[in-house]
């Protein structure tokens, strides 16, 4: 029973004052108490409401049995001006991430619980109105084993063996309250007045201490940043950062305890790249603390308000103060790119649609994707460069001001920026958040200069880079490009959008193409590189480019790339997009051979650390030869000389188990040497590899068998089943995939249905597969999994040209 939009309203209406007192007993293995005392005014005395909790035990309204429970929402009768409610219940705990989640740490069996909820879960965790609008402040108590520690909302301000007692928060979006329980390894220091920490299952605590002046270093800079650029302070009374294991999400912006999924804190040193998207996601989660949490959105139609300006603000912020500088040339070859396939699909919606275009909280689910994060972080990129950083600045000021602790819509952000600036603000949030699609820019050329024209309708602002016969800069400049074309003087090379400004595809003249086709990693600008390559991705897209003329663009010039964000973003798109979906069965294994032996001729000239690093494991994930990784396990280094830290290692042994070189026993063994859940993940993909008809069975069983794996344990299992070199073993589980997951998603919810599709086999399949994919599609599909489906076919669809 999913909440709609009418519901919400409806009680939005009849509600005010609304607050919580929490107990919750931590203290069962299998279940968790719950005592809500729930207090607000009603408007209209008489009427009813619900409160929801779903999936509870033993349930009690205000001490007697709860008549009125259907196992998901409590009825409220006969209201009063004022009431108080109190329910009592048990609650099992979950492994899918959705409620309190329950995890065992393979390396030393201590248990951790905790709930990071999120859109329509905190009702898995206690009674409540769980929709953004009745915002509220939460009192809590805990009681937890003793030697755990409790991590909340609010400041702890009383600590007595295993109880625990939260400070009041003020009034937060029900889905953003969160509580971590466990022997957490917690490092923590005064900023700015408050108290700050950072925390880590224990058994990370080398690796927390590893990262730690970096991940203080990084939060720091970031807050200060936000305190210079906000004029509204930040409004919560602690700062908690945590590690947590069995996250859905990448992270979670919960004021006062932000928590990240803890493979973001890797057992081995992290990567450059890594640390990159860390910041990003740091200063993002931080962004939230203002866009979000003490300004919210309504409804689930303005999710754009909080995620694309966190996304926007993530990617500037870690660039200009945490010091990962040029951030937006990652994004460019990367988020930036699955926006412009997500936009192409059926499922694209405008970045800030109608509320009643999203008519319940599962539908609302599907609007948290690319549109919602990497187009409209585009788009705002986009809105700063037309509107100035001043008066968007002065706009955001405003906004803030006027909606401390409210919910807002998108008008209330149109009318802050109005008051901010001269520029017609409405016609702009009408043609780039109101509508769909994007817009293609064109370069021509001729004798006497370029044009660029525009294919579309909205307006653009960008920086045009001209290079010489040597590829050597010889312009930049800033153009606006409107219905009437730009005319350019005469250069060697031009290249449009060179800065990723706006958001539109983009097609080259013949001769600039024909430049940089030939000599890409001699352009000495990472921006125009990562433009250019994702040109590339999109014209393979359209038709434009053919595969073996992408990958000959691969073996020419990623050796020679200098940027470890290009580099990765090329391997991933070309092993995780170019191989299952644009190339046929017999053509695979060619493919993932030239993308080995471009990352072997990259690692000869002995490039940078950071760009070694990432050639590396490209390698480890393509390389036909089980001599070199054998001998790397058996070195502990590889043959260029770098350490084979786990997350290499088990690469290696994933490539080595697809290859058929060793089996389970040789897996079983590493595993059992690697007590942490690194090595329960990698061994299970590793297993699931293994390329014979008997190992794929023995892993369908485990996918398809109840109870489920955990979110984790399924994913990594399902990622070494469906291997691109291993169709004829894998073909015959298209169908049951189909039927039998179905089977299990429409029984299981949302987080196991979003696993689900993401599960689809990534592997290059047969017309038969696509038209068995329609006929699934044409039945009962559970509506995240539904989306989820019909973008993969979309995409299978626009690889055939249909």
């Amino acid at each position: 029973m999913s909440l709609t939009l009418a519901e919400a309203r409806t009680r939005a209406a009849l509600l005010s004052d609304v607050s919580y007192r929490l107990h919750l007993d931590l203290t069962d293995r299998e279940t968790f108490g719950v005592r809500a005392e729930v207090s607000f005014a009603c408007a209209q005395p008489g009427a009813g409401t619900f409160l929801e909790l779903a999936d509870a035990r033993e349930v009690l309204v205000d001490g007697l049995p709860a008549t009125s429970y259907d196992g998901r929402r409590i009825a409220l009768d006969d209201l009063g001006p004022t009431n108080v409610v109190t329910v009592e219940a048990r609650v099992p705990y979950v492994t899918d991430g959705d409620g309190m989640h329950t995890f065992t740490d393979p390396a030393d069996g201590e248990t951790y619980v905790s709930a990071y909820v999120g859109m329509d879960i905190c009702h898995r965790v206690f009674p409540c109105f769980d929709q953004n609008d009745l915002k509220a402040p939460v009192s809590m108590t805990v009681t937890a084993p003793e030697g755990w520690t409790v991590l909340g909302n609010g400041r702890v301000v009383r600590q007595e063996g295993g109880s625990w007692e939260f400070a009041t928060t003020p009034p937060i979006p029900l889905p953003m309250f969160v509580v971590c329980a466990g022997p957490w390894h917690s490092r923590t220091w005064e900023h700015a007045g408050l108290p700050f920490g950072w925390h880590a299952r224990a058994s990370l605590a080398g690796q927390l201490d590893r990262d730690l002046t970096e991940l203080r270093t990084v939060t720091e800079a970031c807050f200060d940043h936000y305190a210079t650029t906000f004029a509204e302070p930040y409004a919560f009374d602690s700062y908690d950062q945590a590690f947590v294991p069995g996250q859905n999400w990448g992270a979670l912006e919960t004021p006062g305890c932000v928590t990240y999924r803890d493979e973001i804190l890797p057992v081995g040193t992290p990567t450059d790249g890594e640390r990159r998207r860390r910041a990003t996601v740091i200063a993002h989660e931080m962004a939230h603390m203002w866009f979000g949490d003490l300004a919210t959105m309504t409804w689930w139609e303005d999710t754009w308000l909080q995620e694309s300006f966190a996304d926007y603000m993530g990617f500037r912020v870690a660039d200009e103060a945490a010091g990962f500088h040029g951030n937006f040339v990652d994004f460019s070859i990367g988020r930036k790119v699955n926006a412009y396939v997500a936009d192409e699909r059926r499922s694209t919606h405008p970045i800030a649609p109608l509320a009643e275009e999203v008519p319940d909280v599962d539908a609302a689910l599907n609007n948290f994707d690319a549109i919602s994060y990497a187009k409209g972080n585009s788009a705002l990129r986009q809105l700063v460069t037309w509107l100035g950083d001043d008066d968007f600045r002065a706009g955001v000021d405003g906004y803030f001001a006027r909606h401390r602790f409210g919910n807002t819509t998108l008008a209330d952000f149109v009318a802050a920026l109005d008051a901010a600036t001269d520029r017609d603000v409405t016609a702009w949030v009408e043609s780039w958040l109101r509508t769909t699609g994007f817009d293609t820019i064109r370069a021509i050329r001729d004798p006497d200069g370029v044009t660029l024209t525009r294919e579309g309708s909205r307006p653009h602002r960008f920086s045009v880079v001209t290079y010489d016969e040597t590829l050597a800069p010889s312009e930049v400049r800033l153009v606006d490009l409107g219905a009437e074309p730009v005319r350019l003087p005469a250069a060697a090379v031009v290249v449009p959008n060179a800065g990723g400004e706006t958001f539109a595809r983009l097609r080259l003249d013949e001769l600039s193409w024909e430049v940089l086709a030939g000599d890409l990693a001699s352009v000495p600008d990472d921006s125009t590189r990562a433009i250019v390559w994702s040109t590339a991705f999109d014209m393979v897209r359209c038709g434009d480019l053919r595969p073996e003329e992408f990958l000959g663009l691969l073996t020419r010039h990623l050796p020679r790339e200098r940027r470890v964000g290009i580099v990765e973003g090329v391997l991933a798109w070309s092993l995780g997009t170019l191989v299952p979906r644009h190339l046929a069965p017999d053509e695979v294994a060619d493919a993932v051979a030239q993308v080995a032996a471009a990352c072997e001729t990259g690692l000869a000239s002995e490039p940078d650390r950071p760009v070694a690093v990432s050639l590396t494991l490209g390698l480890a994930r393509t390389t036909p030869d089980p001599v070199l990784l054998q001998r790397w396990l058996l070195d502990r280094r590889t043959h260029t000389g770098m350490p084979v830290e786990p997350d290499l290692r088990w690469t290696a042994i994933h490539r080595l188990a697809a290859l058929g070189e060793i089996g389970v026993d040789e897996i079983t063994d590493e595993r059992l040497s690697d007590g942490t859940i690194t090595g329960v993940l990698g061994a299970a993909t590793a297993l699931a590899a293994l390329p014979t008809p008997d190992a794929k069975a023995v892993t369908w069983e485990k996918l398809t068998a109840e109870p489920v794996l955990s979110n984790r344990e399924f994913t990594a299992t399902a990622a070494g089943f469906w291997n691109a070199e291993q169709t004829a073993l894998v073909h015959p589980y298209v169908e049951p995939y189909l039927s039998e997951l179905l089977a299990l998603a429409a029984t299981r919810g949302q987080a196991f249905s979003h696993l689900v599709a993401r599960a689809f086999p990534a592997v290059p399949l047969l017309d038969e597969h696509v038209t068995a994919l329609e006929h699934a599609l044409a039945g009962e599909v559970p509506t995240v999994l539904r989306r989820g489906w019909e973008d993969t076919l979309d995409d299978l669809l626009a690889a055939r040209g249909r």
